[in-house]
């Protein structure tokens, strides 16, 4: 059996990468990509890159029957376009942020500018799609909140930690994430000349991912949620999320006890790798892995944990069609399964 796929929204980065990933996938295949700015062209004509898929159109709706959606458009655009599959009994991935935070105050809030969530009944039931936290749970879902890439790398980094009472608080994150991860249609000052030999913070204390984090961690303890200081940066290359995530230690413990700890915690997790040496972004280039790598100062009693992924597959697109092969009853690395690009 092959199940049938909808993308709502191909022609930004997470729709195109889906589709790449989805070519050689053994139990799916894609039957429609909505993209009204380019609907009615080949799929290979607008994007040469996918040229493999031949005559296959893209389209305004999805007007064919299908098994699962994803949905890639844009935060705060994405829930309208997902309710009506999820309330009509059709399995949905949000990529987009829209059904991550429980709390429908933290949408508008941190999302929408102030506007209400357009389907706040639904938010209940999304299932935060980080398997490595929640496969059972994600294997039962309808609608399943795709992660954002900054908290994918942070939460995989810290998650063993916090589990095992590791740490304390204050948690600091300090992430760098390559150009991709603005999207096509941000606009701004994405081009290669302003952002090449640059590095540069944005959002300071106030990035719609810190709440996601701190969201997260705190299901993993008891307690109040951590405190969580969040500070993104814009790194000069295409793909790659960067996370070196610091938090002081509740007891003094040895490197070989954490990466024990950190090895049992990712046993079952075919796609979180305890490295020994610091990886690098580059480690990860195309394929859904996420590498991380935790140690000790001793000096000053603190844990720094790194967490490395491409941003647009572990932390985007690979993880959606990771959640979709849990949804359908599919091996989970089924279509994944793929080596890093390298150098």
């Amino acid at each position: 059996m092959s199940y049938r796929v909808g993308i709502i929204n191909v022609t930004g980065y997470a729709g195109m990468e889906a589709a790449r990933l989805l070519w050689k996938h053994p139990g799916a295949r894609i039957v429609a990509a909505t993209g009204r700015s380019l609907a009615g062209k080949r799929l290979g004509e607008a994007f040469p890159h996918l040229a493999v898929y031949g005559d296959f159109r893209i389209t305004e709706e999805i007007e064919a029957e299908v098994d699962i959606v994803f949905s890639a458009l844009p935060t705060a655009e994405s829930a309208k376009a997902c309710a009506p599959f999820v309330r009509a009994g059709t399995k949905v991935v949000d990529i987009a942020a829209d059904f991550r935070l429980k709390e429908p105050g933290a949408f508008e809030h941190w999302m929408s500018g102030g506007n209400p969530h357009p389907a706040p009944e639904l938010l209940a039931q999304a299932v935060y799609g980080l398997p490595e936290l929640n496969r059972d749970r994600i294997a039962g879902a309808n609608l399943v909140a795709n992660p954002g890439c900054y908290p994918a790398a942070a939460i995989l980094a810290l998650a063993p930690a916090v589990a095992a009472g590791l740490v304390s608080d204050p948690v600091v994150v300090d992430a760098k994430s390559g150009i991709s991860g603005a999207g096509r249609g941000t606009g701004g000052s994405y081009g290669y000349s302003e952002v090449n030999e640059d590095l540069s913070a944005y959002k300071i204390a106030n990035h719609n991912h810190q709440p996601e984090i701190q969201q997260e961690l705190a299901n993993l303890r008891e307690g109040p949620p951590p405190k969580v200081t969040f500070v993104p940066h814009l790194a000069p290359m295409t793909r790659g999320i960067h996370a070196t995530c610091y938090a002081p230690l509740t007891r003094a413990v040895t490197r070989a006890e954490v990466t024990r700890i950190y090895r049992d915690f990712y046993a079952a997790a075919p796609f979180t790798d305890v490295v020994e040496t610091p990886p690098h972004t580059k480690q990860t280039l195309g394929n859904n892995m996420c590498l991380v790598h935790p140690a000790i100062d001793e000096r000053n009693g603190m844990l720094i944990a790194i967490g490395v992924l491409d941003n647009l597959v572990k932390g985007a697109a690979g993880q959606a069609i990771e959640n979709m092969n849990l949804m359908l009853g599919l091996e989970q690395t089924a279509g994944l399964d793929l080596p890093a690009v390298y150098p």
